[in-house]
């Protein structure tokens, strides 16, 4: 278990010294990896393959990526406050227009200004026109896309 252990510290640390390994049994007859050719004793050099991949990022390689991390999400953010901002003008101009609906389908005596300004009660036909106007207005504000 211990030359396992030995075995898997040399191959980590190989890479990152870029160091020749060396391989050997030594009289007591374990076996003994070390970064320096023992004397006077028979030993392998062993070539550890790096590791695949490109090895650990640089801090300014880490501060770009989170960077663009950081405007991805602002972007994104910026959307949705958008789409939120025209989903409430929609739903506003949905109850404006339900609410123009509404005061004609009531009926009663409803007034209009003339052209000087002056307050006239509005008669039975331009409230049907008044009305199918604001109805064809609700629909197509209320509209659900």
């Amino acid at each position: 278990m211990k030359r396992l252990a030995v075995l898997a510290l040399a191959c980590a640390i190989v890479p990152l010294a870029s160091a020749e390994l060396y391989k050997y049994v030594d009289k007591n007859g374990k076996t003994v990896y070390s970064d320096q050719p023992p004397i006077d004793v028979d030993s392998k050099a062993v070539h550890v393959a790096p590791a695949p991949g490109a090895g650990p990022k640089s801090f300014v390689e880490r501060d770009k990526e989170m960077d663009k991390v950081r405007k991805e999400a602002a972007e994104k953010e910026k959307k949705s406050e958008e789409s939120a901002a025209v989903a409430k003008a929609k739903e506003d101009r949905c109850n404006q227009a339900q609410a123009n609906y509404k005061a004609y389908e009531e009926g009663g005596r409803l007034l209009k200004y003339s052209d000087k300004g002056e307050r006239e009660y509005m008669t039975d036909e331009e409230i049907a026109e008044a009305r199918a106007k604001s109805k064809q207005q609700m629909d197509e504000a209320c509209k659900k896309s």
